[in-house]
């Protein structure tokens, strides 16, 4: 089987390089290379295979973090996983432990001469399901449970036949929990994929007849959604702001006029201009907090104040792969980057100004560029996910879902 450190090497590359861009395509690939890292991991012979199979992820998740900080959508995938095998091991313990208790019934209906033998009581059966899900510690080995006496009074009085059986079992628990962690994130790739098409489903319960939309720049799940309203005949009109520097939103325009849709291009500093003519805001989003603040395309906070100073509501669309389970203020998020100067100023024509400088060697003409924004969720009034429709203060209830508390901060635990 080939060894998978390549395949990380070469994404943590392009992550680094900025090759693969947009919070779906990240997604969607960091996925399928966990994918990988799961199906080439080697399940060994120690207890907890869970735990090492989560190590694995970890390892690799610490590098793809660290590769581009930015992208916050690597981190919420590896989380995702992480949560996976921690319920796909939940739930291979729990089927474990019911059918040890219907062994134990049976064996007391088909053998008499055991009648005297201890049953394990619903109390020994769910301490050995905690002991099952956790790591041996201090504290299990000074618990007074009878659950190991038992289970190893039955396996030595069954001989050398129970035992290999025992151990086909844990072999094949093992494959068994291999292959529905795999199973699960094929569902999650899939899950990301189809995003779009639940998001865009709910557009006619937001978008009426004779609308006036307003968003900024370029965003799939914003297109995707319009397409929706229009497909289902509603007559609205949309006013697209270009998104400078990059003007992504002359590119939206285009493609919204091709599919039929009555489209105005207004510049970013228009919106609060224009707001007042307007019924809704929709947008995309690169990030959305546990508080339900959101980090997107810079200008957005300027739209959603002009928003709430002229009562419309700002309507955020996002699939649910963006859901992150930090808050703005974890020393893990990297709110914002610098893009290139040459987005925003000619070199050519600026040069004679960035030569001079002042007596300490400093310029006199700087030049920042930021990518994103953060929009609090004050200014939020409803966000739209694969899921349905939810309030800013539900966000937080509804990223439990997808994540395990243990898991916000991705660092592989010391063995020490």
């Amino acid at each position: 089987m080939p060894d998978v450190q390549p395949l990380v090497s070469d994404f943590v590359l392009k992550l680094k390089r900025r090759k693969v861009e947009g919070s779906h395509a990240v997604a969607r690939q960091t996925a399928e290379l966990l994918r990988s890292v799961v199906s080439q991991h080697r399940m060994g012979s120690s207890a907890n295979q869970a735990a090492a199979l989560a190590d694995a992820v970890r390892a690799v998740g610490e590098q793809l973090i660290a590769a581009n900080p930015i992208e916050l959508a690597v981190g919420n995938i590896v989380r995702r996983v992480l949560h996976i095998i921690k319920e796909e091991d939940m739930s291979s313990t729990a089927v474990g432990i019911e059918g040890l208790s219907v062994t134990v019934d049976s064996d007391d209906e088909l053998d008499s001469e055991h009648d005297d033998r201890p049953a394990l009581s619903a109390a020994v059966l769910a301490a050995h399901a905690r002991n099952a899900l956790r790591a041996p510690s201090l504290q299990t080995l000074l618990e007074d449970i009878p659950v190991t006496p038992a289970i190893s009074r039955t396996a030595s009085s069954t001989g050398d036949s129970d035992g290999k059986s025992k151990s086909a079992g844990d072999k094949s628990s093992t494959r068994k929990l291999k292959h529905d962690v795999i199973a699960a994130i094929g569902d999650l790739i899939d899950e990301i994929d189809s995003c779009y098409e639940p998001i865009s489903e709910q557009a006619v319960e937001l978008i009426h007849q004779n609308e006036v939309i307003l968003t900024l720049g370029r965003s799939r799940t914003v297109k995707e959604f319009l397409y929706a309203a229009k497909e289902k005949k509603r007559s609205f009109r949309v006013f697209v702001a270009e998104g400078a520097p990059k003007y992504q939103g002359h590119v939206l325009a285009k493609e919204l006029v091709e599919k039929g849709v009555q489209t105005t291009v207004i510049t970013d500093s228009a919106v609060f201009a224009m707001i007042s003519r307007v019924n809704m805001v929709i947008v995309g989003a690169h990030a959305i907090m546990a508080n339900g603040g959101v980090i997107a395309p810079v200008g957005m906070n300027m739209v959603a104040l002009a928003a709430q100073r002229h009562a419309v509501p700002f309507v955020v669309v996002a699939g649910s792969h963006k859901l992150c389970p930090l808050y703005p203020h974890n020393p893990e998020v990297l709110l914002n980057e610098l893009k290139s100067p040459s987005d925003l100023l000619d070199f050519g024509e600026f040069s004679d100004c960035m030569n001079f400088s002042t007596q300490d060697g400093s310029p006199l003409l700087n030049v920042v560029n930021p990518t994103f924004d953060y929009v609090p969720p004050k200014l939020v009034s409803l966000f739209v996910t694969d899921t349905g429709g939810h309030s800013p203060s539900y966000m937080y209830r509804l990223i439990a879902e997808y994540y395990s508390a243990d898991d916000l901060v991705v660092r592989r635990k010391s063995t020490a």
